[in-house]
């Protein structure tokens, strides 16, 4: 099963996705152009092999909910999220509030 999720975080609505599978469930939250996942995120491969994407991503471990994703300090980021403000240790909220925020001040 997927489950979507509206989340408001500093008045920005980010969407939080739940996927239910055997023995495990996928979670992300995802805002502007960047995205914050569970342990299943591989950030090495994001930054060595997919670098040409330059994907904003961060990943938190030991998380079992979107709330606990949100609340976690990220353990890793990626090169694209470290340039962008977002470091290892930050808060998986923080990190979407900034990701949506850096996205609404290029749009506006």
């Amino acid at each position: 099963m997927i489950k979507l999720v509206p989340i408001v975080i500093e008045g920005y609505t980010a969407l939080g996705v739940e996927v239910l599978l055997p023995k495990t469930t996928l979670l992300a939250v995802t805002a502007g152009d960047g995205y914050i996942m569970c342990g299943a995120l591989d950030v090495a491969l994001l930054n060595d092999k997919l670098k040409d994407r330059a994907i904003l991503a961060g990943r938190a471990v030991g998380v079992k909910t979107l709330d606990q994703l949100l609340d976690a300090p990220l353990e890793s980021v990626t090169y694209e999220a470290e340039r962008a403000g977002i470091v290892p240790g930050m808060k998986g909220r923080a990190a979407v509030a900034l990701m949506a925020s850096l996205s609404a001040q290029r749009e506006g």
